[in-house]
């Protein structure tokens, strides 16, 4: 191909693209006429709907758009009229429910729609739940909603205080012409009301009844999440906790699992520690150090006696509405993850002592787990596991769990797969990251009218894109819904309002001073005390014992020098009697005189044999004798 031809086939390529151009442009020129066309069919629809209904006085009309509106400049089209009249039917349908229901708000279709209420079934809000959006986008005001209603049902209601205002639900709300405007286009017929609410706080720390577990209660598996153990010193916590169980030592606070710790660190728990097998001295040591670290922060408080019963949640008050029990927990935001797996224990808790009960018309307590993802951020296999079964479980039991978080997928795939109903607020997607989570979240609504990808980032604060099991136990259609408001305060309750009502709590009296029982630590210490005495007296016995067996070695060793002394003075003695009698014998001889002749019968002794012969004259010449040679025999 020479240079002209290629210039040719370029030419041709660039005025193939330009058309294509101008096709494309003309394609979206008359896409936006036929979009203008539906939107004003759409909007005079619903002119003559609202008013055919106005006409025949059945039921209150819908709010009709000023007739200037369709010459106003275009909103993006999800945001106008994303629904055709059919499908609003269809929503209107799906949440037309024959029970007792929790009002959520109005179906959103470019207005509010007052007449196609959403609603959750009261029969199915023990099948759990997940209110999820960005930060501010209204999850605690949902949560209020949601909470006033069950207690008019007389469901009593659990949830976490954790940035302080929640409180508001106890004291009744205020009316402005902005919150009245709103609520009277969404058909909500307002009033302020306080609920019936029990404060309680985490072993006393902060305002409320104090809520304490013990240790043992509390178990190791929640116990090692809190402590941030990996899998293998989980695993040895839990042979602790067996161990403690086997020997009798009752563990109620932090002190007593440190005293059991230390001591089968101890020499006098070396053989204890190593008939646990598989816990190593090392792994002791690491738990040890975390649990004084734990301790240091202030989490011992929240260990100890009296211990909840959690079924003072299931109260309800006098005039049959359901008590709202909350958890005030601002004091200790530094500590996620113990308050996040204090709540998961008090729910398993529920679900050991609570009976089977079924289905029933209205649960018997609806728990409300406000930021959720701390509970799961960094659990192990074993905890996800426990979480799972409790959540696939406790639906028998007659409690219903709503986990309120910024996004779905803050909680694991097996946990949301338990969930029914769904309450999604705002989601924002100003990085990669949440882009694709964003996507995700769209890919598990069931099919519907919306660009949900559009919706969820555009909705404003109070609205929410809801689906939810319906009686029948099948997902309701989504729904763009503008929520109520709460009837309570939307601002904190006043400190001194608080104080009061927990002073005037009747539980107390039952909870509120810690009681501190023998347990682990006094026992074991008693066990010390009397080891340690009973090895000061062994050593005693021993020191003595070594000093009587010194004392009779060293008396048998005198003993020994003294015969062997004793032995050799005798010898010398012996041989200075020896001595002695040479020495007498040859003076003898030398005194004795020549031979004479026997004329007798019987020899005559001169006058000195007679002297040198007494036994006087012996005595002292041996004497004599033996001071001269220095044998006398010592005494």
């Amino acid at each position: 191909m020479n240079p002209s031809d290629a210039a040719d086939h370029l030419s041709e390529l660039q005025a193939a693209a330009e058309a294509a151009v101008a096709a494309a442009r003309q394609a979206q020129a008359d896409a936006e006429a036929a979009l203008a066309r539906v939107q004003a069919a759409a909007v005079q629809e619903q002119a003559d709907a609202a008013t055919a209904t106005a006409q025949t006085g059945s039921g209150p009309a819908a709010p009709v758009p000023a007739p200037a509106a369709p010459a106003a400049p275009a909103a993006p089209a999800a945001h106008a009229t994303p629904l055709t009249a059919a499908q609003v039917d269809v929503i209107r349908a799906g949440y037309a429910f024959s029970g007792p229901a929790l009002e959520m708000g109005a179906l959103v279709n470019g207005d509010a729609l007052a007449d196609v209420p959403i609603r959750i079934p009261l029969a199915m809000t023990n099948r759990h739940g997940l209110v999820a959006g960005a930060t501010g986008t209204g999850k605690t005001r949902t949560l209020q909603v949601l909470a006033e209603q069950l207690s008019a049902h007389g469901v009593p209601v659990f949830a976490a205080d954790i940035k302080g205002d929640l409180s508001g639900v106890a004291t009744a709300g205020v009316p402005n012409d902005k919150l009245l405007a709103r609520t009277r286009g969404i058909g909500q017929g307002w009033a302020g009301q306080a609920a019936p609410t029990e404060y309680f706080s985490l072993g006393g720390t902060g305002r409320g009844v104090p809520v304490r577990a013990t240790v043992a209660g509390f178990g190791p598996l929640l116990l090692s999440k809190v402590l941030g153990l990996n899998d293998t010193q989980e695993s040895s916590l839990g042979l602790v906790f067996h161990y403690a169980d086997q020997a009798g030592l009752p563990l109620l606070d932090l002190t007593d699992l440190r005293a059991v710790l230390s001591f089968l660190t101890s020499p006098a728990g070396k053989a204890e520690l190593a008939g646990l097998g598989g816990l190593s001295p090392a792994t002791v040591g690491v738990i040890l150090r975390e649990l004084i670290t734990f301790a240091d922060q202030g989490a011992d408080v929240f260990f100890g006696e009296p211990e909840i019963d959690t079924r003072e949640f299931l109260r309800t008050a006098p005039d049959g509405r359901g008590v709202i029990s909350l958890l005030e927990v601002p004091g200790v935001q530094n500590q996620p993850a113990l308050f996040s797996t204090f709540l998961m224990w008090l729910l398993a808790d529920l679900y050991n002592d609570l009976p089977e009960v079924g289905d029933l018309d209205k649960p018997k307590l609806v728990f409300f787990f406000d930021e959720a993802h701390l509970l799961f951020a960094n659990a192990s296999k074993d905890f996800l596991a426990s979480i799972t079964q409790t959540v696939r479980l406790i639906r028998s039991k007659g409690v219903g769990i709503f986990f309120v978080t910024q996004t779905p997928k803050d909680v694991p795939g097996d946990v949301l797969a338990q969930l029914g109903s769904r309450v999604q607020h705002q989601l924002r997607a100003f990085t990669p990251d949440d882009a694709k989570a964003l996507r995700a979240t769209v890919s598990t609504f069931p099919n519907s009218g919306y660009d949900l990808e559009e919706v969820l980032t555009g909705l404003g604060t109070g609205e929410a894109i809801v689906t939810v099991m319906n009686e029948k136990g099948a997902p309701s259609p989504v729904a763009w819904t503008r929520l109520r408001a709460p009837q309570g305060s939307m601002s904190p309750t006043a400190d001194a309002a608080i104080e009061s009502a927990v002073a005037a709590s009747p539980l107390l009296a039952t909870y509120g001073a810690a009681i501190d029982r023998e347990s682990a630590r006094e026992i074991l210490a008693t066990k010390l005390e009397a080891a340690n005495r009973a090895a000061a007296e062994q050593q005693a016995a021993e020191q003595a014992a070594l000093d009587a067996a010194k004392a009779a070695a060293e008396r048998e060793k005198a003993d020994k020098v003294a015969a062997a002394q004793e032995a050799k003075d005798a010898r010398a003695g012996e041989q200075a009697d020896r001595k002695a009698q040479a020495e007498y014998d040859r003076l003898m001889r030398q005194t004795a005189g020549p031979a004479r002749t026997r004329t007798s019968a019987k020899p005559q002794k001169s006058v000195l044999e007679e002297v040198l012969g007494s036994s006087v004259t012996k005595s002292i010449l041996t004497g004599v004798v033996a001071g001269i040679f220095g044998t006398r025999r010592r005494r």
